[in-house]
């Protein structure tokens, strides 16, 4: 089989990467985002979600069905496709050096993937780097938001349609959310920063 064209590797990189954290109320919230989002926005979005270490996820099966994108289970050195839907692996630690995932198991600590997602996408892709932080509980994510702000990329956070709103009103009280909203307009206004980073037609 021959190897991929440069100009097919270069298609295949997202224009943004979007984590997308939550916790504990979060299922419905992914499902609606998903619902919402077209198949061909150029971007690569990954789900950030606190689970059991002892936990035999199918989040990514569940998720599969809502999404019109190839949705799977984040593995080490995959590379970061556009176009694609990524879920971190249950008690694991989820980073990104170039555009391949890097993952360490155990976690480090118990819910503090979002930050530290935020923060390797943020140092990653800079101003095309994005935060969405949905339910949950404490205040995972806050300070990943503040970074991806310093890197000049956008953040989210759900409205007071979070099931458990500790995690999006913690990020909101920062002062470092540029947009809260519910899942679905999230979706919308995620589809025109793809358009707005679109890859010139040829």
């Amino acid at each position: 089989m021959r190897p991929p064209s440069p100009l097919s590797m270069k298609e295949s990189t997202p224009t943004c990467v979007a984590g997308i954290g939550g916790s504990a109320g979060a299922l419905n919230a992914y499902k609606a985002l998903l619902d919402h989002l077209p198949a061909g926005t150029d971007m690569a979005f990954v789900i950030i979600s606190h689970m059991s270490p002892e936990a035999h996820s199918q989040l990514a099966q569940i998720l599969s069905r809502h999404s019109k994108m190839p949705t799977l289970i984040a593995a080490d050195a995959m590379p970061i496709s556009a176009n694609h839907v990524y879920v971190i692996p249950a008690n694991a630690d989820l980073q990104v050096a170039e555009y391949r995932f890097k993952i360490t198991w155990p976690r480090s600590r118990r819910n503090a993937q979002i930050d530290l997602f935020f923060v390797s996408i943020a140092e990653a892709f800079g101003d095309r780097a994005i935060g969405v932080v949905f339910s949950g509980y404490d205040g995972d994510g806050t300070a990943g938001c503040k970074y991806i702000k310093e890197k000049g990329g956008i953040t989210f956070a759900q409205d007071e349609s979070a099931e458990i709103d500790s995690m999006p009103v913690r990020a909101q009280a920062s002062g470092y959310v540029d947009f809260v909203l519910p899942p679905d307009k999230i979706s919308k206004a995620l589809t025109e920063i793809g358009a707005r980073f679109a890859r010139p037609s040829r």
